[in-house]
């Protein structure tokens, strides 16, 4: 008989912990080779983790909804059923974790930590700190704020607040304020709602209303959104581009494309193209901001943003974008936009982007001012394409024709990116789209 660790798998490198959203096996169960044998989550996507090895459930370390740490074991399988599992006693969950500088912690470190919140002394936490799916889900059921979230001591990895340390607040929040009149040692900005989207209605609502409590995926965006604004000073910048040439060329040879490579080309491979050629040009576009270092991206990897059936929005990735040609960038385009709309995305297919591109004409919406997806430092939004009058340089003169034309706008971090190079980049994206070759083959 052999027993089998099973860990919680690297999911990416920004990833450090995950929760547990379904057990598909039980203690006891048979379980194959690569057979699914839970379900987790993580701020960028939805995963399903399969067994390293076949035999039997012998334990299960963590309960549904807990939040786990990368590398941690999460079950044990033994490969021999020639024992009984259900015959051994199961202890509890937390007897039986690897010691881990992420989960576990002496016991005096614990008091110490106890000691903080009750006494009430302000603890200075940095901004943006991690917070897993279940902590967020707390503070919004409770009706933390996030800059009230930044201030709860974390005895996590790097300082992650845990469950155990926002259940020990809320312990303490809720005790009256006769019994604790030092309570309010902190700043009163703590408990104003500096962010709403992590914070239920303390108003009461009247009139014909509905309630609808947002779902773990649109909480996590509201919260990236927030943490985005709070993070980068956002400019946005715009311009329009006469795209007919390109326009005419896909409608000529869309049924043969898809015929030959039996995908569909849309207009996003275009666009990638286009940016691609402009960030090689301007490479600042491509990087991000590390303290005071400008980390300067060698490799291309462009987010999509891409629309779910739910209503939410996921930015799947493409990597090294700049190695495909247009074929490869189309069937790049649709596997990630079907995959995603399936739930079928892994975890690295979110993960590493250097910049984003948003489609807002796809709901025929003319403009947008896209938020920065961080640690990126712009974003491009395109709009819907719509026939105008337009006024035409030729050298026999101006004419006015009607013309294929759209709007692009850019939104950028303006601790790297000035005006001068956001407009420049911007401009030149739209000149690559206006000087579409019609003519161009495959």
């Amino acid at each position: 008989m052999a027993i089998v660790d099973l860990v919680m798998p690297k999911l990416g490198e920004s990833i450090m912990e995950a929760t547990i959203l379904k057990w598909h096996k039980q203690p006891g169960d048979a379980i194959a080779l690569d057979e699914t044998v839970l379900e987790i989550a993580t701020d960028k996507v939805d995963s399903e983790v399969p067994s390293t090895a076949a035999g039997i459930i012998q334990e299960i370390l963590f309960n549904v909804n807990e939040v786990v740490p990368i590398g941690t074991v999460i079950a044990r399988i033994q490969t021999s059923a020639t024992q009984l599992v259900s015959s051994i006693p199961s202890p509890p969950p937390t007897s039986h974790q690897v010691p881990s500088p992420t989960t576990t912690q002496p016991a005096i470190q614990q008091s110490l930590i106890n000691n903080q919140i009750t006494t009430h002394k302000p603890i200075t936490i940095g901004a943006n700190r991690f917070y897993s799916p279940l902590v967020l889900n707390i503070a919004a059921n409770e009706g933390i704020s996030m800059s009230e979230l930044e201030k709860i001591p974390g005895s996590g990895g790097e300082g992650r607040v845990t469950k155990k340390d926002i259940l020990q607040y809320l312990a303490v929040r809720t005790q009256p304020a006769v019994s604790a009149p030092q309570e309010l040692s902190i700043p009163q900005a703590r408990i104003q709602p500096s962010t709403p989207i992590l914070s239920t209605s303390s108003s009461v609502t009247s009139g014909n209303v509905e309630i609808i409590e947002m779902d773990r995926m649109r909480k996590l965006i509201a919260d990236h959104m927030v943490k985005s604004k709070q993070t980068s000073p956002h400019v946005t910048s715009f311009t329009e581009a006469d795209v007919t040439n390109l326009v005419l060329w896909r409608e000529k040879v869309k049924k043969d494309f898809e015929k030959r490579e039996g995908t569909k080309i849309t207009y996003t491979p275009l666009f990638i193209e286009a940016i691609v050629r402009c960030i090689k040009k301007f490479p600042l576009i491509n990087s991000s901001l590390d303290g005071g270092n400008i980390i300067l991206k060698k490799d291309i990897n462009i987010g999509m943003a891409t629309a779910l059936p739910s209503g939410n929005l996921i930015v799947p990735v493409i990597r090294n974008a700049d190695q495909y040609n247009m074929v490869g960038l189309a069937k790049q385009v649709n596997q990630l936009a079907d995959a995603a709309r399936q739930g079928k995305l892994r975890p690295d297919d979110t993960q590493n982007g250097t910049f984003t591109l948003t489609n807002v004409g796809t709901f025929g919406s003319l403009m947008g001012t896209p938020i920065i997806n961080q640690p990126q430092v712009a974003i491009l939004a395109v709009g819907a394409i719509k026939k105008r009058p337009v006024v035409v340089e030729t050298p026999a003169g101006d004419s006015i024709a009607i013309r294929h034309m759209m709007y692009l706008s850019m939104s950028y971090d303006h601790r790297i990116v000035d005006g001068s190079l956001g407009a420049t980049f911007l401009t030149a994206v739209a000149k690559e789209l206006e000087s579409f070759d019609a003519e161009r083959q495959l």
